[in-house]
């Protein structure tokens, strides 16, 4: 079996080696990082939380090789058996909601009452797939010349999961969920600055009943993922994370021919037609922008308004901004605390600035809030228009664009011109409409009606620089799945 590839190129980076290279030797005698310490910072206060030690070479080589060892005996268990694993999980989860919910607060600045409700669904996400991973990896018939043919769906084997900040515990169960159940192992790469949640996680799975070794959680630097993409033991890789991180990602798993799910970057629009619900529209506009505090890929991003309703419509979004509580994030009724860190607000009120330098006008809000924390006032930005950064760029944190249409063709036309395509929102009382509206909108979920969302029992994911594959629903089970053909021809003798 394949060692992990790569070599130091003396700078402490890792290079892939040629595909000629003869086999390296094991991975604690190659890497040349050393073993150092990664901090839990609070953006709350600044404060340091925990220090963690990086897991050195020896330690990644004894994940690699244990999560292949379990992984090949895991395939083997019947689905109606592995899904015991995902009730267990759900009920770890619902014991610890209060514990995990505050140290996701801690880390990255949620409102508790958000973490809490994080918790509640990687738990029900897991019970969905307990119950419908059976059915979705059920073997298919399908009418051929053959005495019988049809599908089977085998799994991949060991997949890197890379994973993200905003949703510390939710990203790793949308994936670890039905990857499971479909019989692969799991290796977390998590982001820097929630260690304590990746810690956590994988101790919960092992409480839940995992096999020693099948998810195993790395902490490791971002240098070290070419790395471990290349290795013989990773079969997959799923990433949730920005458009840039994407692209090197899929490159580098590209080289090695391996599978990829990835979740990126969104500017997702929020329409709203004149003949809308205008009340009903602005107060789930508030939720849909500011929920997570705005750094949420899918979080309603840019509002698209008809221009005969457009004052209406902004002066109930700005009451509706007007009235979120700004705070503490462990006090339960706070619903905007901190950005998760200081370099984010810093490039958020970049934005703004250049936006509001090119024409934007800021109804309210506009600047960092003074005082510790890395907060940032809920803002609203109106005359938003194309070329300007509020409207080109995704503006990760609490600031929603208004931009001002003539009709609802040119709403379309202004929800296309942009890179991405990961959600979509159309509002109008005229659902036949909304339906050729969402069949013309570049994204890869609409919703009519209603605020863009995941749930486990559709598929989640985007197009353009929102990524590609899908997570969820029975789509996404069979993302890390060998989708084999099986052909028997007539009985011999």
């Amino acid at each position: 079996m394949g060692r992990l590839q790569g070599a130091g190129d003396g700078r402490g980076r890792i290079r892939p080696p040629f595909a000629c290279a003869p086999r390296a030797a094991p991975v604690c005698h190659r890497l040349t990082l050393e073993r150092t310490l990664i901090q839990s910072i609070n953006p709350t206060t600044g404060a340091v939380i925990s220090e963690y030690a990086l897991h050195g070479p020896a330690e990644v080589e004894d994940a690699l090789e244990g999560a292949a060892r379990a992984q090949a005996g895991w395939r083997k268990v019947p689905v109606e058996r592995r899904t015991a694993l995902l009730t267990a999980m759900a009920r770890e989860l619902r014991a610890g909601k209060e514990r995990f919910a505050r140290l996701i607060t801690e880390e990255m600045g949620k409102p508790v009452a958000e973490s809490a409700a994080e918790i509640e669904k990687c738990a029900v996400t897991c019970d969905f797939y307990a119950e419908a991973a059976p059915r979705f990896l059920a073997d298919e018939t399908i009418a051929s010349n053959a005495t019988h043919s049809g599908v089977v769906f085998d799994p991949l084997g060991v997949v890197l999961a890379i994973m993200p900040w905003n949703y510390p515990f939710w990203q790793f169960f949308r994936f670890a969920a039905p990857a499971l159940a479909a019989g692969n192992g799991a290796i977390l790469k998590h982001a820097s600055n929630v260690p304590g949640c990746a810690v956590e996680i994988e101790a919960l799975v092992r409480r839940a009943g995992c096999p020693e070794g099948l998810m195993r959680s790395l902490l490791i630097p971002a240098r070290d993922v070419a790395a471990l993409i290349a290795d013989d033991r990773i079969a997959a890789v799923t990433l949730t994370g920005s458009t840039e991180v994407g692209q090197t990602v899929a490159s580098q798993a590209g080289a090695a021919l391996k599978k990829q799910v990835l979740e990126l970057g969104g500017s997702d629009p929020f329409i709203v037609l004149a003949d809308a619900d205008l009340a009903a529209a602005a107060e789930t506009a508030v939720k849909a922008r500011f929920i997570n505090v705005g750094q949420s890929c899918v979080n309603a991003k840019r509002f698209i308004v008809e221009e005969r309703v457009a004052d209406r419509f902004a002066e109930l979004f700005a009451a509706g901004i007007a009235r979120l509580k700004v705070g503490d994030p462990m006090d339960p009724e706070t619903q905007i605390g901190p950005m998760a860190r200081a370099n984010l607000r810093d490039e958020l009120h970049d934005q703004v600035e250049r936006s509001v330098a090119a024409g934007a006008r800021a109804v309210m809000g506009g600047a960092p809030l003074e005082g510790a924390g890395c907060f940032y006032a809920p803002t609203l930005l109106d005359g938003v228009a194309p070329g300007q950064a509020a409207f080109r760029e995704e503006l990760f944190g609490p600031v929603a664009s208004v931009i001002r249409v003539a009709d609802a063709d040119e709403a379309v036309a202004r929800a296309n011109e942009s890179e991405f395509g990961l959600g979509a929102a159309v509002w109008t009382t005229d659902l036949d409409r909304a339906r050729t509206m969402a069949r013309a909108i570049d994204a890869g979920a609409v919703f009519v009606n209603g605020m863009v969302a995941s749930d486990p029992r559709l598929p989640f994911g985007g197009i353009k620089k929102s990524g590609y594959g899908r997570e969820l629903g029975s789509y996404g089970i069979r993302e890390f799945t060998n989708i084999k053909t099986l052909w028997i021809g007539p009985a011999i003798g």
